[in-house]
């Protein structure tokens, strides 16, 4: 028996949230120290000329192309990066605070079709594409961030990211993730934000966009990736050093070898952000996957895609560096089944996880195929995921011992003032799972969870109104493509 004293709360331990840790911090220290006996040891491949000189002059061991890191030089990276990264909306707002577990959702980018969501066409994105993506995003609750799903197909190529970002920027107030393919791609991207948000200064005070730089994984990071790093930390951009990495072919086959290469990959773009600007706001993460021996490819629904991204969100959390993961994909080729069981899962997993940042949600047929549709029935996971990570909160008004003994045993609860004050709060409600009685189910239409995520997504699509920018911020934003596209 034990008496709780209502002065001593120092040992008074409180799960403010559930949050699931795979590693203990033993593991993570030592996951740590090997990715950094990697990096002083093996090295990495630096194809940058810029980037080598940078690592030279801070103390680094170059030997033509191949770079050695001193441990000491890694872990003042780590310390010297920011524990906490704050992305704004596009009015202003502080929306995500990568801290701690916070964990945010969103879609996901790269796929080379969509699925139409009025003619469920499969076909190549065109710029309208990210325009719906933008407004199905803005109008659902629990996706915080927004990604292009899919790059448009009818603009200039090499143009398509900027396109791509101006799509989001004018059809939602969401922090907006984009992935740049040059330099010349994030200029131009920066001068929109800038325009924005006022002058690039206001966009660095309060940032609403973050850059996505995908490094090649393997320990090798090309000319274009460094470039983009060493832009986005002089310009104060934050960043995700992202890497991509496939156990068995790629990195070790074992989770723990793999979460070392991605660790020591993810080093290196911290601290040549570092370098460059210390305190260079940088998330580091990236997908994770393995390869299926019969078929080649590269699965995105795997339960290792979890296992390891897991791992590697608990690494940095330890470590104190916001974290990128992956989740609510499927290798589903169609709204069925197996659709809802992998991205429903992954979902769970990254969230209670507490990656700060998930990325992927509405991503069929292994990444090839984007769909607004999955990102819809996304978000009712996502809805759930949170009900469960926001535990059982613990208080005196909470416990109800005064209503329970005003109650008296066999009464009911349903008149009382408590009930009426928490019922909505304390409980999740959905929007597309059906809770009727199957005679009004039946009376509805029998309509499958399908065809009513069908119905949501249209919805959404033909009647949400996305906040407007002013038409002088609008033609700034078109001054900036077309120059872009004449460049």
């Amino acid at each position: 028996m034990k008496t709780r004293s209502h002065y001593t709360r120092a040992n008074y331990a409180v799960n403010q949230t559930t949050v699931w840790e795979m590693l203990s911090e033993d593991q993570c220290e030592e996951l740590f120290m090997t990715a950094l006996e990697v990096l002083e040891r093996t090295g990495a491949e630096i194809k940058n000329e810029e980037a080598r000189g940078i690592f030279e002059k801070a103390g680094c061991w170059v030997d033509g192309s191949r770079v050695k890191i001193p441990s000491a030089l890694a872990e003042w990276a780590v310390r010297t990066a920011p524990s906490r990264v704050t992305i704004c909306d596009r009015n202003g707002k502080r929306a995500l605070k990568l801290e701690t577990t916070n964990a945010y959702y969103g879609p996901g980018q790269g796929n080379t079709y969509v699925l139409d969501p009025l003619t469920a066409e499969r076909r190549k994105p065109v710029k309208a594409d990210v325009v719906k993506t933008g407004i199905v995003c803005d109008g659902l609750k629990n996706v915080d961030f927004v990604m292009s799903n899919g790059l448009p197909s009818d603009v200039n190529a090499n143009t398509a990211e900027v396109h791509a970002f101006e799509a989001l920027v004018t059809s939602t107030t969401k922090p907006i993730i984009q992935a740049i393919q040059s330099v010349e791609q994030a200029q131009a991207i920066l001068d929109i934000a800038a325009a924005v948000a006022g002058d690039a200064k206001e966009f660095q005070k309060n940032p609403f966009a973050v850059f996505l730089i995908e490094t090649e994984g393997a320990l090798v990071h090309s000319e274009a990736t460094l470039a983009k790093v060493l832009f986005a930390a002089r310009n104060g951009v934050p960043y995700i050093y992202a890497t991509k990495l496939v156990a068995g072919e790629t990195a070790p086959v074992t989770p723990a070898g793999a979460i070392v290469v991605a660790l020591a990959d993810a080093l290196v773009g911290i601290l040549l952000g570092q370098l460059v600007r210390q305190g260079a706001p940088v998330i580091a993460g990236g997908f994770f996957t393995i390869k299926h021996q019969e078929t080649g490819i590269l699965p995105f629904g795997a339960p290792e895609i979890s296992l390891m991204g897991t791992g590697m969100a608990n690494a940095l959390r330890y470590l104190r560096i916001p974290s990128f993961g992956f989740a609510g994909a499927t290798d589903a080729k169609a709204s069925d089944a197996q659709m809802g069981m992998e991205a429903a899962f992954s979902i769970l997993h990254a969230g209670l996880s507490g990656t700060s940042l998930i990325h992927g949600c509405g991503q069929l047929e292994y990444g090839l195929t984007g769909s607004l549709e999955l990102l819809v029935m996304g978000d009712e996971v996502m809805g759930m995921t949170r009900r469960m990570m926001k535990g059982v909160e613990v208080n005196e008004e909470r416990l109800a011992r005064g209503v329970i003994d005003f109650v008296q045993p066999g009464g009911h609860y349903l008149g009382e003032e408590h009930t009426l004050k928490y019922f909505r709060s304390e409980f999740w409600w959905p929007t597309v799972l059906n809770r009727t009685r199957i005679a009004d189910w039946e009376a509805n239409g029998a309509k499958s969870l399908g065809q009513r995520v069908k119905e949501k997504t249209q919805n959404i699509i033909n009647t949400h109104q996305s906040a407007q920018l002013p038409a002088e911020v609008l033609g700034k934003i078109q001054t900036i493509l077309d120059k872009a596209d004449r460049r």
